[in-house]
């Protein structure tokens, strides 16, 4: 086995997670002149986008890898460094000396304020196809970013019975043609019972999901397949706050991180930004926090003055 790599002289400020809320942050610190790594396992939710259509910037729309290059080629150009790791452990606080030291079990890093950007990642039907069927829009995973793309077509809502009777209702502000695809037998409650007075329809559950290579479709033991122009599932994420909770940071009822109004978590120096955060989970939220913590963490940082000739 190789030896442990000892930690780093302390960084400014460290951001777990290359997504657009990390390479936003990465790229703000920079421009305030503080030392930044962004430590990155690579598995950005944004890398799943075939395009987006309402990302401020882009009126053509832009695909997640492509937006994700063009983040990364910025903060590179204001100096931020990268690792590709995945952090295990965080401990310390701004207020103690040495500041944070991270860990991903082989190497460690100190840094004296850490942004963690690490986002969550969506639970998708457990089918060999998913990832061909996202590509072509056949799956969507956001309707807030999307539903307009998938207006007046036929849409599928699938998961738990409790969980898509309120997403159904949203949708059917955008299409006639609406299907609850509940993937177990439970009572979908009241948002379910009003998605179908706004003219949401129900299928049998417990069907089989299939795909052709453009269209997915439904089959249930009591009719015929019906064919969705896109399915939209909602099963449910996994975040990436376990190391946040285990260094003090609190946690909401549904697991997201509890910051501040600045992003900042209970733990002095320690904030957190994007999907990873209670709220709106989209990328102009995310890069908007992006701002507001790096901006904070930039003010917390001790001053440092400028000299002759930039030194």
């Amino acid at each position: 086995m190789s030896a442990r790599a000892e930690a780093t002289a302390s960084i400014d400020v460290v951001v777990v997670g290359g997504g657009p809320a990390g390479l936003t942050a990465a790229t703000y610190l920079g421009r305030f002149l503080r030392s930044c790594l962004v430590i990155d396992a690579g598995d950005s939710r944004a890398r799943w986008i075939p395009e987006s259509n309402n990302c401020p910037g882009f009126p053509s729309g832009v695909s997640g890898v492509e937006l994700l290059r063009r983040l990364h080629a910025q903060a590179v150009e204001f100096g931020a460094r990268f690792d590709a790791a995945e952090v295990r452990t965080i401990s310390g606080s701004a207020d103690q000396a040495g500041g944070f030291l991270l860990d991903d079990g082989t190497r460690s890093w100190r840094a004296r304020c850490v942004i963690l950007a690490t986002g969550l990642a969506d639970k998708l039907p457990d089918v060999p196809w998913v990832a061909d069927a996202v590509a072509c829009g056949a799956i969507r995973l956001c309707s807030v970013c999307d539903a307009y793309e998938a207006r007046d077509s036929c849409i599928g809502v699938y998961g738990p019975a409790r969980d898509i009777g309120a997403h159904g209702l949203f949708l059917r502000a955008y299409s006639q043609r609406v299907y609850l695809l509940p993937d177990d037998d439970t009572d979908g409650g009241e948002d379910m019972r009003a998605a179908i007075d706004a003219g949401v329809r129900v299928l049998a559950p417990g069907g089989r999901l299939e795909f052709d290579g453009e269209r997915c479709r439904y089959a249930s033991s009591d009719g015929s397949p019906v064919v969705f122009d896109s399915i939209y599932p909602f099963l449910g994420s996994l975040t990436g706050t376990r190391f946040a909770a285990a260094a003090g940071a609190k946690l909401s009822d549904t697991g997201e991180i509890i910051v501040d109004r600045h992003q900042m978590t209970g733990v002095p120096g320690l904030f957190a930004i994007g999907d990873v955060v209670s709220g709106l989970n989209q990328i102009s939220v995310a890069v908007g926090q992006a701002a507001i913590a790096a901006t904070r963490a930039h003010a917390m940082l001790p001053f440092v003055p400028r000299g002759a000739n930039g030194a």
